[in-house]
């Protein structure tokens, strides 16, 4: 039998190069594997496991290969659920690296329970259990190392054993199993130890009530035990406890504790941890110390390290370092919640995590609730919001007995008694919503609006700072600063953070008479900080700031006329914003108030009526916007007559609606009128004509009328450069109309060139995410296929359709019309299957929201047909083709440019199916009336030009096919260019297709 590994057999080792992966709950085997490694000359590198901050885990593993070393992963139940990864997906990154990285890894185990199945390429050895010297023989075996010096020292002294505890080990608490995450602020704990200077070695742990402190230096305890030979727990919550246990230390230390006083003892401790007599590497950890002045003369100097956990931040000023203990970040949350309630899916802990923002005593009670209860994650958040205070609804423990509401309670019972300035501040706070307040609004605060008893601190801006400061100190609320630039709104201008449990506690004790007076004050503050004009996206980010506070502080239920009126521009704002959905959210709650409140028919209601009826339109909600729009046109029409302006703009909100529900001509009719009595009555250049002018436009381009429609557009575009300002959104919005115009006439290039500019403008002036923004590029991405930008054209569009899928969800009309023209590139250019799943999404959601009559659910089955057709299921194709075609005719009539191009896919299919006679007398018939309407050199026009010459060569009509081939091509030669892709496959005879596009 061989005892020795090879380089026994084959002489001593070189050194060799080590990265040892393992999680930060297993650092002290980490750390000792790395120092024996050490001790027998070789390099090594530790590396904590986080395939949280990478793309995944196969690439995490990937990146540990590159480094050129060897790895050793230390592995454990925590190593593979650090990031909630299947085992599924660690079998698959497992046996993929390996096979990449053949013999450059190699692991130990430290457990005995169940491991994904592909650890056996591993070929781990097992540590568990053992004693120092034979763990240190199992680590060089497997990694082929000599085994002939173990236990060597070269005199540096290293960690100790991990299943060897410290000499003292005093009262610390039973660590947790399921801890999770916190390795940015052990890591910082740890760097603050480390890197402070000798003998000051003091930090302070500091964060909100049930947020972890306690968690986090228990862990730190047992993460780092075997770097100290004393560990000693404190319970620091008042001054005699805190006496007592640091004298039981006296015993523990050799110390003689005799019959002296406590005084005596302690002394004699700290002298001992000072002189590092009998040990020198020692940590104090004194828990839950919120009196500073209870601890300050009791605190330890000397080689080792003390930590305090705390809620007062006056610990900054008592020679300690301070380490912020935060709330989770969310995937902390989510690993949380299902180590402890392993029955939740992500998306259940996700839900959970999003309702508790995160507070780590509340997930930890919740979720273990949870994990005995069938109940949806839903339905408890309900029932959770009615008891919140009652142990039947949350699961404590011994660790924390308390509910985590009481838990906050207890701390607000001292701001309570002690702080009456601090309380009156939290007071009004939570009239704001829970989450960051805006202190410059408060400090912007109408004179005549303060409040009785409010009014000395708000006007004594040394009694607002001193009680301000008294809730940061106490860890209940947090400050945080802007980056702006004092220009647009920062320079340093602090918010205040409040949690929502703390902000629900100090809500539900407020009485009516107490809360009334408060709430009127934050609504006159909100009012007063109204920029006054939605329309402006340069003020938009100070409505952005106001919006999260109009329920919280009653503005929807106010009946004071200037609240009233804030609130129709913060709706205003909404929606040109593109927040669509709050807007919906605010209008339904505000609608069902003011109608109760003012009545029917008041002017504030009909205003509101028009953001209602906007939130609807766009988000796709066609038949309650059409119900809302036309009874209220309907009644202004019936009293004022169709020539007052506010009968016009409940019109034009009603033919908005009929746009998009495809009634195209009673909305022309509707837009002529207005557009006619508004230059009449208010002049061409007024901003409410131009808005009708665009109106039109839009509604002559859905028509098919393209050149009628470019026109109006152009003129919208120069008369509100002119009137608004270059940047205004309607000005862009006007550009962007334009280039879409150029395109749909066949004038690519032209509308290329103007679309690249306005995604720029549009980018600059409204953000990346802005639905407008998104709609500029999808007309570019639509430009550079056109244009002949194959690569160019993909990349946009399909970047544009995941961030709209992203930000609005599958089914919002803009998505599906993104998706729409994304499917045909695929169809063409790209993953032939991916199109045809794309298609029949989008022609699903089109049938859903608008029904089968609607062009767009028409022209989008037309479009599935042609992918169907490139597939080879050439009868179904030819069905779904005709279909369209008859569809198309009966929506929109047979000179729609919609209908022409249905007509044209139609011949195609006809043709491939051997119908060529129908396919001829369709092609003839498409072409002359395709010139009709659109003119020679459309591209339409000159692609039915080569599909009437296929069809024509398909009945031997070769001299006439060779009459309109030629034809064709030297239109699209003169229009597009020799070298544009229509034009060379034009040469190739290859026949032409037509992409129905919806519009915006």
């Amino acid at each position: 039998m061989t005892t020795g590994s090879r380089q026994d057999r084959d002489g001593a080792a070189h050194p060799q190069r080590f990265v040892i992966s393992f999680a930060g709950f297993n650092r002290p085997w980490a750390v000792w594997i790395a120092h024996r490694l050490e001790e027998h000359g070789h390099r090594v590198a530790l590396q904590r496991w986080d395939p949280q901050s990478s793309p995944g885990i196969g690439q995490a593993l990937d990146d540990l290969a590159r480094s050129g070393s060897r790895v050793l992963l230390v592995l454990s139940e925590r190593y593979f659920s650090a990031g909630t990864h299947t085992e599924e997906e660690w079998n698959t990154a497992l046996r993929a690296v390996t096979d990449r990285h053949p013999d450059r890894f190699a692991a130990v185990c430290l457990t005995d329970a169940p491991l994904p199945s592909a650890v056996a390429v591993l070929e781990k050895t097992d540590l568990w259990g053992l004693d120092a010297y034979e763990a240190e023989y199992r680590v060089l075996r497997r990694l082929e190392l000599p085994t002939d010096r173990i236990g060597t020292e070269t005199g540096r002294r290293g960690p100790r054993f991990p299943n060897d505890p410290p000499e003292i080990w005093g009262r610390v608490p039973r660590r947790n199993p399921r801890f999770t995450g916190r390795n940015d602020v052990i890591g910082t704990l740890r760097e603050a130890l480390t890197g402070a200077p000798p003998g000051a070695s003091t930090v302070t742990l500091l964060g909100l009530s049930g947020v972890g402190k306690t968690q986090v230096a228990t862990e730190y305890a047992y993460r780092f035990a075997s770097e100290y030979d004393v560990v000693w727990w404190v319970p620091a919550e008042d001054r005699p406890t805190l006496r007592e246990r640091l004298a039981d230390l006296a015993p523990a230390l050799g110390l003689p504790r005799g019959a002296g006083s406590y005084g005596e003892q302690i002394r004699a401790v700290l002298e001992a941890l000072r002189r590092g007599n009998p040990y020198g590497r020692w940590l104090l950890v004194f828990d839950g110390c919120d009196n500073p002045d209870d601890l300050i003369d009791l605190l330890p100097s000397g080689a080792g390290d003390v930590i305090i956990t705390s809620r007062n931040r006056e610990w900054a000023a008592r020679h300690t370092s301070l380490v912020e203990v935060p709330l989770y970040a969310r995937p902390e949350s989510i690993t949380f919640i299902r180590r402890r309630a392993l029955r939740l899916t992500a998306a259940e802990a996700d839900q959970l995590a999003e309702a508790l923002e995160d507070y780590p005593l509340a997930l930890d009670q919740t979720a273990g609730w949870l994990a005995d209860s069938p109940l949806p994650v839903g339905d408890y958040l309900v029932l959770l919001q009615h008891r919140m205070d009652s142990r039947e609804a949350v699961a404590v423990s011994e660790d924390y007995p308390l509910p985590f509401p009481t838990a906050l309670a207890i701390l607000l019972n001292n701001v309570r008694e002690n702080f009456p300035d601090a309380l009156a501040l939290l007071r009004l706070f939570v009239f704001f919503a829970p989450g960051p307040v805006p202190l410059r609004l408060l400090r912007e605060f109408p004179a005549d609006d303060v409040p009785e008893q409010l009014a000395g601190l708000i006007n004594d801006q040394i009694r607002w700072n001193a009680a301000l400061n008294k809730l940061v100190q106490f860890s209940v609320v947090r400050l945080e600063y802007s980056d702006l630039a004092v220009e647009e709104g920062g320079g340093g201008l602090e918010t205040v953070q409040l949690h929502r449990m703390v902000h629900g506690i100090v809500r539900e004790n407020l009485s009516q008479e107490e809360a009334e007076p408060l709430a009127r004050a934050v609504r006159q503050v909100l009012a007063a900080a109204d920029p006054g004009r939605p329309s402006d996206s340069r003020l938009w980010p100070r409505y952005a700031e106001l919006i999260p506070h109009l329920s919280t502080s009653g503005v929807l239920t106010s009946s004071n006329p200037r609240i009233q009126n804030f609130l129709l521009h913060c709706l205003r704002y909404l929606i040109l914003a593109g927040e669509y959905r709050t807007c919906l959210r605010l209008s339904e709650e505000t609608d069902l108030i003011w109608r109760a409140l003012l009545g029917e028919d008041h002017p504030k209601v009909r205003e509101l009526s028009y953001q209602y009826g906007g939130a609807l339109r766009n988000l796709g909600l066609f038949r309650r916007a059409e119900t809302l729009t036309r009874a209220r046109a309907a009644q202004l029409t019936e009293e004022r007559g169709d020539r007052d302006l506010e009968t016009l703009r409940a019109t034009s909100s009603y033919g908005g609606v009929l746009l998009c529900i495809a009634r195209f001509e009673p909305a022309r009719e509707i837009f002529e009128h207005c557009l006619a009595t508004y230059r009449e009555l208010l002049g061409e250049d007024d901003s409410t004509t131009l808005a009708a002018q665009n109106n039109l436009a839009a509604t002559y381009r859905l028509l098919g009328r393209y050149q009628d429609a470019y026109d109006l557009d152009l003129d919208t575009l120069r008369r509100r450069e002119r009137v608004l300002r270059t940047h205004h959104i309607s000005t862009l919005s006007s550009g962007i109309a334009c280039a879409m115009g150029l395109r749909l006439m066949g004038r690519y290039h032209e509308a290329q060139t103007r679309q690249e500019q306005g995604v720029k403008i549009n980018t600059q002036v409204l953000g990346l995410e802005h639905p407008q923004t998104l709609r500029a590029e999808h007309n570019l991405g639509m430009c550079l296929r056109r244009s002949g930008d194959i690569p160019g054209a993909g990349l946009r569009l399909r970047t544009v359709w995941e961030r709209a899928t992203r930000v609005f969800g599958v089914d919002y009309p803009w998505t599906l019309m993104v998706a729409s023209d994304y499917a045909t590139y695929l169809r063409e250019y790209g993953d032939i299957g991916e199109a045809r799943r794309i298609s029949e999404d989008v022609v699903r959601g089109y049938q859903s929201q608008l029904g089968l009559a609607h062009p767009y659910s028409i022209g989008t089955v037309g479009n599935l047909g042609l992918v169907l057709r490139a597939q080879g299921e050439r009868a179904e194709a030819l069905s779904l083709a005709e279909q369209a075609l008859v569809g198309m005719r009966g929506a929109l009539g047979d000179r729609h440019p919609w209908t022409l191009g249905c007509a044209l896919n139609a011949t195609g299919h006809r043709n491939i199916t051997g119908r060529l006679d129908d396919a001829l007398d369709l092609s003839r018939d498409t072409l002359r009336t395709a010139e009709q309407v659109l003119g020679p050199d459309h591209p339409m026009v000159l692609s039915a030009q080569i599909a009437l010459a296929a069809d024509l060569r398909s009945v031997r009509e070769h001299e006439e096919a060779a009459k309109h081939e030629d034809a064709g091509i030297k239109g699209l030669t003169r229009t597009l260019g020799a070298q544009h892709v229509h034009t060379i496959s034009a040469k190739q005879q290859t026949r032409p297709y037509w992409d129905f596009e919806p519009q915006p």
